[in-house]
């Protein structure tokens, strides 16, 4: 496979960048844990960003209903979901689109689902705001993580209000067919839920998967579903602070509105609405090729994993950069994620911050070179073998 300068960044100067993923851990630690890729940006981001600083149009920005538009589009080429761009609001941040939402949807002391192993704001945006966390662990079928609401229809809470969804789901790679979310739209309207689906990472799919917005799967579903997204994750953005929520119906928007003033929210900065609307329009070739690196990244860890960390198993991610890492056969006298950092030097997220039964799993993040990638998971065997 081919690479440019857009995927070989090395150690020394990922350290010199400003970021938390590099500054987190001590300089004797490699980092694998945010979701943060390694790389560059596209060409066209870079392009816009540069426009912004030449003009220096730092003033008051003329951009109204650019983001919404853009996103209209992205969504009709990319996924062929037609949306109108009134349905849409542009925000910051996609945590603060899960908190508003569960919000404005349920109130203290009522319920809400929510897929367990889970992206853990998800589990804040329902504890912090006076909810109860319903948990619908997913299972692994011995090939991949699956979901099973069967688990839910047995012993229904009748105080449940909403489903945070989040597809491709993180952090165990899923990129869920149709047939599974059918499921999911026939549950949620059968139990009266509102979703919210994250698809922040809708655009990071492997061939032989494909992403389906689940809002677009029929109309009653849209008409109960909030899509949260943005360009952050695919296109390497995310101290850019710009993020869409999209409203399945006008009703829904409504209702949200009701609860929520748009003022509270804010809105994006203009670096962040110039660099998503360049990504969504024009960085496709170069997320192209970042998908092959990351696919091959993917691939080669699988098969590394299977080969050199025995007692650790990884099912193969459908979706995003990240790998969620079983290590319970290891025994370990703590939980995984610090073994690694304690024993290999490499920062892993700990898996009971995806939920307190998960110590014994970690999630490694592969978007990185792979002369970086291989000293990771060097160490990290290492550390294996002399256990």
């Amino acid at each position: 496979m081919a690479t440019t300068t857009a995927v070989d960044f090395d150690i020394a100067t990922l350290r010199a960048r400003r970021t938390n993923k590099w500054h987190k851990f001590p300089a004797d630690v490699l980092p694998a844990w945010v979701a943060d890729m390694d790389f560059g940006v596209a060409p066209s981001i870079t392009a816009a960003l540069t426009r912004l600083t030449q003009n220096q149009e730092y003033g008051y920005a003329a951009r109204e209903g650019g983001l919404a538009a853009a996103f209209a589009r992205r969504m009709q080429r990319r996924f062929g979901w037609h949306t109108d761009p009134d349905d849409t609001l542009a925000i910051g941040d996609l945590v603060q689109a899960s908190f508003s939402s569960v919000m404005a949807f349920s109130e203290p002391g009522e319920a809400v689902l929510l897929q367990l192993p889970s992206y853990p704001p998800f589990m804040r945006a329902i504890e912090d705001t006076g909810r109860r966390l319903i948990a619908n662990p997913m299972r692994d079928d011995g090939t991949r993580w699956v979901l099973d609401l069967a688990v839910f229809e047995a012993a229904p809470d009748p105080g449940t209000r909403v489903l945070i969804f989040c597809h491709p789901q993180n952090p165990t790679g899923r990129a869920f067919s149709r047939a599974e979310l059918e499921a999911v739209a026939a549950f949620a309207i059968r139990h009266d839920l509102i979703v919210v689906s994250d698809e922040i990472h809708a655009d990071i799919v492997y061939p032989g998967n494909t992403h389906i917005p689940l809002a677009s799967l029929h109309p009653e579903i849209g008409a109960r579903t909030i899509t949260i997204t943005s360009a952050t994750k695919s296109f390497n953005i995310p101290a850019l602070r710009c993020a869409v929520m999209h409203f399945g119906a006008p009703a829904l928007k409504e209702r949200f509105f009701a609860r929520i003033p748009a003022r509270l929210l804010g809105s994006p900065g203009v670096t962040g609405v110039d660099a998503t609307i360049a990504a969504w329009d024009d960085g496709q070739p170069w997320l192209d090729e970042i998908l092959a690196h990351l696919q091959a990244n993917r691939d080669w860890l699988a098969d590394t994993v299977a080969a050199e960390l025995p007692g650790v198993t990884m099912r193969l991610p459908e979706a995003t950069y990240l790998a969620w890492l079983d290590c319970r056969p290891l025994e370990l006298p703590c939980s995984a994620g610090q073994f690694f950092l304690d024993s290999a030097k490499v920062g892993l997220n700990l898996g009971e911050t995806f939920g307190a039964p998960y110590g014994g799993f970690a999630r490694l993040n592969f978007a990185t070179s792979a002369p970086i990638l291989r000293q990771i998971v060097a160490r990290m065997a290492e550390a294996v073998r002399r256990r």
